[in-house]
């Protein structure tokens, strides 16, 4: 028994070493329960439909889309099946190799042609979002920091300010400037924890500014935030992030 898990273990590993670009390590939505089907009666048939399952998932964690791709599903299964019931291959080593050559220049070109328009996408952002900060610096109630963080106290506290080698506990909601939301701590119904010097360094200044029992609402340039990188795939390169932090407590050492 043990050899036949180890078999399915590196099949999935195997599997999982075709990739394509790099995207998030996202699991594939779980769909809703299918009616009884009397194929899968058997052990067998569970166990077969399972393994297959499994290979798929390693394939979408890996960013694995066969549409994106242009892949014909029903060959990729003929191609599991003859290699695994040890058939003779329908197309040569020379043709595949020539094939997948052609497709690896394909997907090359591609890639560039994405990098080009994220470089685009990301330089538009940032440009907006200098325009932006620099028209709600002018407004009513913004105070700027020598760094270009902005900030707007929404309540006042009257507890102590944290410092940087602080603990602190806080509810927050994170939007992007199209008041898309990317984070929320009160829709997880729970408060966080966490060390100021371990978030970006719009975190780690403005909650400093901030005493016990307060809400701000912050306007962190990108500079301070996830930078050209963004963290994708919910806050693209070059990103204002607006931030409402409120400042619970600082927790004991």
């Amino acid at each position: 028994m043990k050899r036949y898990w180890m078999l399915v273990c590196a099949l999935s590993w195997a599997t999982a070493a075709v990739s394509y670009g790099q995207k998030e390590d996202k699991p594939a939505e779980k769909p809703a329960a299918a009616p009884a089907d009397a194929k899968f009666d058997s052990l067998k048939a569970k166990v077969s439909y399972g393994i297959g399952m499994n290979l798929g998932n390693s394939l979408l964690r890996q960013g694995f889309d066969a549409q994106e791709l242009d892949v014909d599903l029903n060959l990729l299964a003929e191609g599991l099946k003859d290699v695994l019931s040890k058939r003779v291959p329908q197309v040569t080593d020379e043709q595949l190799e020539a094939a997948m050559e052609e497709f690896q220049k394909q997907l090359s070109v591609k890639q560039e042609e994405r990098d080009v328009k994220r470089k685009e996408e990301a330089g538009k952002a940032k440009e907006a979002g200098k325009s932006f900060l620099a028209e709600n610096a002018k407004k009513e109630g913004i105070q700027s920091t020598a760094s270009g963080l902005q900030y707007q106290v929404l309540k006042k506290g009257d507890g102590p300010k944290p410092k940087e080698s602080d603990t602190v506990k806080v509810h927050y909601r994170g939007t992007l400037l199209n008041g898309e939301e990317f984070d929320s701590s009160y829709k997880r119904g729970e408060p966080v924890t966490f060390g100021l010097d371990q978030v970006i360094p719009g975190w780690t200044e403005g909650v400093q500014l901030m005493p016990v029992g307060s809400k701000y609402k912050f306007y962190i340039p990108s500079e301070l935030a996830y930078g050209e990188r963004g963290a994708p795939p919910r806050i693209p390169p070059n990103s204002v992030l607006v931030f409402e932090i409120e400042l619970l407590g600082i927790e004991k050492q």
